[in-house]
């Protein structure tokens, strides 16, 4: 078996220098409230956009229909954050995200929890590497994420996608 050697950065830090992060891979949605809290630290309005996903597997929600029913407008468009061509989210600096962690966008925050409206679900979403952790930690420890923290924003992620204006989706 091909080990990696372990380093002592943060497991995002290891993760970018091994594959394509999700900070350049994802489709971030932001919630009117992750783009009032981005546009009070940044003083910028110009990182999101409307469009329709690039990848299908966003519009597949068929356990979430409080999210489908929120966060897509009637043209089958949402507000997600601006990307650089390659892909790379605009809050995407070399040592990572710029945004302090409290001004994140929810879906940020919350991840690598997997979760609909009814709450987080047991199993973490794929997509960490895993085998770029030391023997015996587990992944959310080398995050630094609680669950009591995961929980919290997951009520607030569901609380303000109920705040998106659809009516001007015409």
């Amino acid at each position: 078996m091909n080990s990696l050697p372990i380093t002592h950065d943060f497991i995002c830090v290891r993760c970018s220098r091994h594959m394509k992060t999700c900070c350049q891979t994802s489709e971030v949605y932001a919630t009117p409230g992750d783009v009032k809290r981005i546009q009070q630290h940044s003083g910028r309005s110009d990182f999101t956009v409307f469009q329709a996903p690039d990848d299908p597997v966003y519009l597949q929600q068929d356990d979430d229909p409080e999210w489908l029913n929120n966060v897509f407008r009637a043209d089958g468009t949402r507000r997600v954050l601006k990307r650089h061509d390659n892909g790379d989210c605009t809050f995407l600096g070399e040592a990572g995200c710029v945004l302090p962690l409290e001004v994140r966008p929810l879906i940020c925050r919350i991840y690598p929890y997997d979760y609909t409206a009814a709450g987080l679900r047991e199993e973490l979403a794929r997509g960490c590497p895993l085998e770029l952790l030391p023997e015996g930690q587990e992944l959310l420890e080398a995050l630094d994420i609680s669950r009591d923290d995961a929980v919290r924003w997951h009520a607030l992620l569901y609380e303000e996608i109920k705040q998106e204006p659809h009516e001007d989706a015409n």
